[in-house]
């Protein structure tokens, strides 16, 4: 059974970081596709960034240079360090396990695509 656990969430105020921690079990890094999500208030759910299982990785361009998705092998953890935070930021975010597509540009995804999700946490950015 595949379990995604996300923590480290919390407020933050502008500029400040956070780093965000997927614990994983049932599933491992070469098994495919892992990657972040998130989802505003009253907006869809959209990719973050996403890992491959060579290690290979790729962001959207509004956190391109800010966010950089990581994991650690040995403790099957995935990891999302977010730094320079906006409020545009704000948002609940999840770990996904076994995604399709491993790109940032996935065009027409939808969360029955993703094979395993995590629960999600809460980011919020304030001035």
């Amino acid at each position: 059974q595949v379990q995604l656990v996300e923590s480290g969430g919390g407020s933050v105020q502008t500029g400040g970081s956070l780093r965000l921690s997927c614990a994983v079990s049932g599933y491992t890094y070469d098994s495919g596709c892992m990657g972040w999500f998130r989802q505003a208030p009253g907006k869809k759910r959209e990719v973050v960034a996403v890992i491959e299982t060579d290690g290979d990785t790729d962001y959207i361009d509004s956190v391109k240079g800010r966010f950089t998705i990581s994991r650690d092998i040995a403790n099957n953890t995935l990891y999302l360090r977010m730094s320079s935070l906006k409020f545009e930021d704000t948002a609940i975010y999840y770990c996904a396990a076994d995604l399709p597509v491993c790109h940032s540009l996935w065009v027409g995804w939808s969360p029955d695509h993703v094979g395993y999700w995590g629960q999600g946490t809460q980011v919020t950015v304030s001035s």
